[in-house]
């Protein structure tokens, strides 16, 4: 089917693929006694804000991370697992939930109200129940010492109060006036941004303390930091993500063993593995698709599509139906500018997993390519009814109104996108368009 043609090229199929979702909230400001330290700190968000950053925010990256594995048995036994954890923590009022995602890669992160995900992969490379206590206690550590919310803090302070800086650009610079309302905004990015080495530390030492509250061996954290560090000095890019946000060092390894036989006096408690293995059945069936899945991203990321597509191939054969799999395979196929085939991946997916959305958006994203612009909305319009807020598909809308000469609505989208978001070339195409179609005075 040939492209319909309009006036300016957006996107290269590739960078389409990079496309995230974002938000933004508003704050204010405050000091706050740190509920692990006792001492008080510069804290210009509440909890009740924590809470509503995480509940806008953290959707969007399970999304992103292909959703909750489908196995209920997994996404149950993390969940008791962290809930009887978080039973033992500083802050065991806080509105907490534990899943684990599609996602290949190795990682494990939380979101400042107590949002917690551990992917697939990493639970590959546990041993035991209290290692993955160890790792949902870590988690947990960095929600109760609130060290995305002081970062965040620190972050606003640094820039200044954003707020009032709004009516100063506005009043300097008539071309930036009517995208000043988004300023101050605060998305996944930074929420998920790395944390300081001390920090790290401090997670530990809390995991440490939260596992063995719960009756969890101290070996647990021990055996997760051996494994984090040999995975960091063997094969440092197949957990690049985690320890982008997770600094790694050997010093963390030793403090764990350090920690273990001290402050714990060595003393025993559980390590369940014969537990742990039963109850993560399904992932170690998948091992061998997960393994080529891990392989193609690697190669997608090297931009060598032809071999991403094979190990993707490989995938679907261990694993037919893994969500993950044909989203995957729809991508690289977006990528080779095969957009038929792709999106028969991305329908696949779309019927096994009708409840995560990230499907509907690639669905409409490869019909947007075809130039079936009809098609695309309908597939955005079933995304935002099930994940509001992802400011790209806000944008992509808007753009498929706009091949279909419906102005309004291009307007409407394109105004809401630059509420959200000012740069980049998406921003400057709706900006554009605004200003052209006389709705920016």
């Amino acid at each position: 089917m040939s492209r319909k043609k309009t006036d300016v090229r957006l996107f290269t199929r590739r960078e389409a693929l990079k496309l995230t979702a974002g938000g933004t909230a508003g704050f204010l400001a405050g000091c706050a006694v740190n509920p692990v330290t006792g001492e008080q700190q510069l804290m210009l968000i509440s909890r009740e804000q924590e809470i509503a950053l995480d509940k806008k925010q953290s959707p969007h990256q399970f999304s992103a991370d292909y959703g909750p594995v489908q196995d209920s048995t997994v996404n149950n036994y993390v969940s008791s697992v962290g809930n009887s954890l978080a039973r033992t923590t500083h802050r065991p009022d806080m509105p907490y939930s534990f899943r684990c995602v599609n996602a290949n890669y190795v990682n494990a992160y939380a979101f400042p109200g107590g949002s917690i995900a551990c992917t697939r992969g990493i639970l590959l490379k546990l041993d035991n129940e209290a290692e993955l206590a160890a790792l949902l206690g870590h988690e947990l550590g960095h929600v109760n010492a609130r060290h995305t919310a002081s970062r965040v803090s620190s972050s606003m302070a640094t820039q200044g109060l954003l707020s009032i800086g709004v009516g100063v650009i506005a009043t300097q610079s008539s071309e930036l006036a009517p995208l000043a309302a988004g300023l101050g905004g605060v998305g996944a990015g930074l929420l998920l941004a790395s944390y300081s080495r001390d920090d790290e530390r401090q997670a530990d030492s809390l995991g440490m303390e939260y596992m063995d509250n719960a009756g969890y061996d101290p070996q647990g954290m021990v055996g997760l930091m051996d494994m984090l560090n040999g995975l960091h000095e063997s094969d440092p890019s197949f957990v690049q993500q985690m320890f982008a946000s997770h600094p790694m060092s050997s010093e963390r390894y030793e403090t764990a063993v350090t920690e273990a036989r001290t402050t714990y006096g060595g003393k025993k408690g559980k390590l369940l593995r014969e537990r742990y293995m039963d109850n993560i059945a399904s992932i170690r069936k998948d091992e061998p698709a997960i393994k080529e899945m891990q392989d193609g991203e690697g190669a997608m990321k090297k931009k060598a599509f032809a071999d991403a597509q094979t190990h993707f191939a490989k995938a679907l054969d261990y694993a037919p139906n893994d969500y993950a799999g044909l989203l995957l395979m729809a991508k690289c196929k977006m990528a080779r500018n095969q957009q038929e085939e792709g999106l028969r991946y991305a329908e696949k997916a779309r019927r096994i997993y009708p409840q995560e959305p990230q499907a509907m958006h690639l669905a409409g994203m490869l019909q947007l390519e075809e130039g079936r612009y009809r098609s695309a909305l309908r597939n955005f319009q079933s995304y935002e009814k099930n994940l509001p807020g992802n400011p790209s598909t806000i944008f992509f809308s808007g753009y498929a109104y706009e091949a279909l000469g419906n102005r309004e609505m291009a307007a409407n989208h394109y105004y809401r996108y630059l509420q959200a978001t000012r740069e980049g070339d998406a921003a400057k195409h709706a900006y554009s368009r605004l200003d052209a179609w006389g709705y920016i005075k």
